[in-house]
């Protein structure tokens, strides 16, 4: 059986994440005779697609089922790892929120259209906890889990390695942190792997940076590489 391997880029040191982070805290409870594998990029710098790369790259050699994770995630789930599994053997890309369709121009996978309204209720899929720790502020119920989805959202992305490396599926670094997972779906859709969301118990600390500078940067060159224009 393949290692599970986080992949996770953090701004703090090594020993900072361990005490400072939600995903650092929460992989100090657990106890594991084989505990997953944790490869950590710390006091990161690079975007997101180059970390996540070299990653992929790294595991030709070292295969795993990959599991490209944010670092303010509270891992809830008891049965985490389990899941993480469950979640590479049924589908070939998997998150836990996503969107079972997607329109030209949308700007991310929950909203349609650039009014950031959520998108109706039969396309959205998925239950993510938002707030510090466990129990959480919020848990947001999307809709159904374990279904086939056209978006996924970044905050984890599970995958089987050899998937990614047979089809050379990658994540685009003219990106940085935003819309990275965005065109990884349309990648992965357009080299023939199939991906859903899959119920795992988390908290997420962050609620997104929609609309901000850096958020509209990736978006214009999001649009420009698919040739599309902002739906309103």
């Amino acid at each position: 059986m393949k290692p599970i391997r986080l992949v996770c880029a953090t701004r703090h040191t090594r020993q900072q994440f361990a005490t400072q982070t939600a995903l650092g805290q929460s992989l100090s409870i657990f106890r594991y005779t084989t505990p997953p594998e944790l490869l950590l990029y710390d006091s990161n710098t690079h975007g997101l697609p180059r970390i996540y790369n070299t990653a992929i790259e790294y595991s030709r050699e070292h295969p795993a089922i990959l599991v490209f994770i944010h670092d303010d995630v509270w891992l809830n789930d008891l049965f985490w790892v389990e899941r993480i599994y469950d979640a590479a053997r049924h589908f070939d890309i998997a998150g836990l929120a996503g969107n079972r369709r997607r329109l030209p121009g949308q700007p991310a996978w929950a909203f349609p259209k650039s009014d950031f309204r959520w998108d109706e209720p039969q396309y959205l899929s998925g239950t993510v906890g938002h707030g510090k720790g466990f129990p959480c502020n919020v848990v947001t119920y999307y809709g159904p889990s374990a279904v086939e989805c056209k978006l996924l959202d970044g905050v984890m992305l599970i995958a089987d390695s050899d998937k990614l490396n047979e089809r050379s599926v990658r994540f685009d670094e003219r990106f940085d942190f935003h819309f990275y997972d965005m065109d990884f779906c349309r990648q992965a859709e357009l080299h023939g792997l199939r991906m859903g969301t899959w119920p795992i118990g988390i908290t997420h600390e962050s609620g997104g940076a929609f609309g901000s500078s850096g958020w509209r940067s990736n978006y214009q060159k999001y649009l420009e590489k698919y040739g599309e224009r902002i739906t309103l």
